[in-house]
């Protein structure tokens, strides 16, 4: 809010005569709380906010209209008068027909859009049976060795009619084969498929360590994908810019921020030197954060976001088009937030985090449910969790007026402050030559550590109170039912593959496979190639080890 100086001159004598009578008796007779006032991130919160703390800014400029650049309040015009976000809850478990059965559940309860959840094998390359695949069948996701496990997932769902989400990376590019050729066997041309890919390795390099490949190798896979999309699959999303993983490796609102956006500018500028027009790609980039308990913090982080990534679309990058220039969120309530103990308390927990999301603007939305520090959600709990997202979209009135927050002092300050220190993380990672040399350096790395760091220590000392942890502890643990996984899938899912290779054509698929071997030691996009083999029934692992064989394994290097 710009003042002329007379403005400002007369409100700031008004302020200091609150506080040398108003606020001094009212402190001398009932001192403040001692507890330091800061965010989550440790920004010092002032008692009041006022026109005086952003002089500089400018209505136009730095926050705008809805629908218009900045895009400070949104990126529609209507905001949730015009379309709701969409209530996108990440699932996947086991086999794929237990995982298939989720879906149709959640689809059924009036989820909008479905997101995959991989096991831990499949994100790191391997088939389930493989030595190094051993004990983690479905734990943390559905098993896909193979196109015939896509089949089984997304049976009796039509792919041309949802869109769908999957959170994959090292692999991206294979799943994503898998999956457009399960809906050729649909009918389903690729054109028609609505839909995200993860496919952001740059954050495994930094927070949550799911790499396969070394980093220039794996950023041309990215750029493939990138490339092919743009060709041949206008309606996806093919990278989710996500700090979601940075943040629940320990980082700061404003580091999650500021290394998102680092990690989205470079997969800008390895597209541009492919010779790819900005205003082909950029308008299907989208983004995925992590919303944290720091309500204020939170809303603040997503509308600097949506602020810095139009900023450096028109002006650093000279992009045209005014979709280059929208940022499109997933958000995620966060699941490092969520307590074993006391674990009714997290439905309390994500709602508040949920909210925080859609008074920040996002897109589309999935809520933790209230076991995910003990297993994996059950159906009760995913139902809980769901339901909290209708609530907030059909009983809360927040959706009534776009932005309803804008213009608050606190709000406006936070995230101009927000801001700034986005741009100050870019000037520390540009001394470093960029984010490749920044991640092997171990920047990011030292960054998310220290301040994990300090937040346990702040645990430990009493500085924060977690309510059921170190503060409010009850007596007696209160327990919940918990999922329980079907012992026999590990088997059926061994049965499947070894039929698989026993059934199919395996002149042909030795023969796809060696085509991407030579694809992937030249220079030609692999995509083509990845189809081939998938419609081959080639599985993931014998996909990946090919790719090993081609661009070799990282091994990240210590940092202390």
């Amino acid at each position: 809010m710009t003042l002329d100086k007379r403005q400002q001159d007369g409100l700031a004598a008004a302020y200091q005569r609150w506080q040398e009578t108003n606020l001094s008796r009212t402190l001398a007779q009932k001192p403040e709380r001692d507890k330091p006032f800061m965010t989550e991130s440790s920004v010092p919160i002032n008692r009041l906010y006022t026109p005086l703390d952003m002089p500089e800014s400018e209505y136009l400029q730095d926050i705008g209209f809805p629908g218009e650049y900045p895009f400070t309040r949104g990126i529609h015009a209507t905001g949730y008068r015009g379309k709701e976000w969409t209530m996108r809850m990440f699932a996947g478990f086991g086999t794929a027909e237990e995982t298939n059965a989720r879906y149709k559940y959640l689809l059924e309860q009036g989820n909008m859009g479905l997101s995959v959840a991989f096991d831990l094998a499949t994100l790191m390359g391997y088939d389930t049976d493989a030595p190094e695949a051993l004990g983690e069948f479905g734990k943390c996701g559905v098993a896909v060795s193979s196109l015939k496990d896509m089949e089984i997932l997304f049976d009796g769902i039509p792919l041309g009619e949802v869109s769908t989400s999957m959170t994959t990376n090292s692999p991206a590019a294979i799943m994503w084969a898998f999956y457009i050729v399960a809906a050729e066997k649909q009918g389903v041309p690729m054109a028609a498929l609505r839909g995200t890919l993860q496919n952001d390795i740059l954050k495994e390099y930094i927070a949550q360590k799911e790499f396969i490949f070394p980093p220039k190798p794996s950023m041309r896979l990215v750029t493939d994908t990138v490339e092919f999309g743009t060709k041949h699959l206008p309606q996806w999303n093919t990278i989710s810019i996500s700090g979601y993983h940075i943040r629940e490796a320990g980082s700061t609102a404003v580091q999650e921020l500021a290394f998102t956006l680092a990690d989205g500018l470079e997969y800008v500028r390895w597209a541009l030197e492919r010779g790819m027009n900005i205003d082909d790609f950029a308008p299907r980039l989208s983004f995925f954060f992590n919303v944290h308990n720091d309500f204020f913090e939170e809303i603040a982080k997503l509308r600097a976001a949506r602020r810095i990534w139009a900023r450096e679309m028109r002006e650093t990058f000279g992009a045209k088009n005014p979709r280059s220039w929208l940022m499109r969120f997933h958000t995620q309530t966060a699941g490092v937030s969520l307590t074993a103990s006391q674990p009714e308390n997290n439905i309390i927990r994500v709602a508040i985090q949920a909210l925080a999301a859609v008074l920040g603007g996002a897109q589309s939305l999935h809520t933790n449910s209230m076991d995910e520090a003990l297993a994996l959600p059950s159906e009760h709990a995913v139902t809980v969790a769901l339901r909290t997202q209708q609530i907030i979209a059909e009983e809360s009135g927040v959706t009534n007026t776009i932005d309803p927050l804008g213009g608050s002092y606190f709000l406006e300050t936070l995230t101009n402050q927000t801001e700034n220190a986005v741009y100050e993380y870019f000037r520390r990672i540009e001394d470093f030559g960029g984010v490749l040399p920044a991640i092997e350096a171990g920047f990011f790395q030292s960054e998310i550590g220290d301040a994990s760091y300090r937040h346990q220590r702040e645990l430990d000392t009493h500085q924060r109170t977690i309510v059921g942890v170190n503060d409010y502890v009850s007596v007696e643990p209160l327990k919940i039912p918990i999922l329980e996984m079907n012992p026999q899938g590990y088997a059926i899912q061994v049965a499947r593959l070894e039929a698989l290779r026993r059934e199919r054509d395996n002149e042909r698929t030795a023969q796809t496979l060696d085509s991407l071997r030579q694809a992937c030691t030249g220079s030609e996009n692999v995509m083509p190639y990845l189809l081939d083999a998938a419609r081959a029934y080639a599985t993931l692992g014998e996909i990946t080890d090919v790719m090993r064989e081609v661009f070799g394994v990282y091994h990240e290097a210590a940092f202390i």
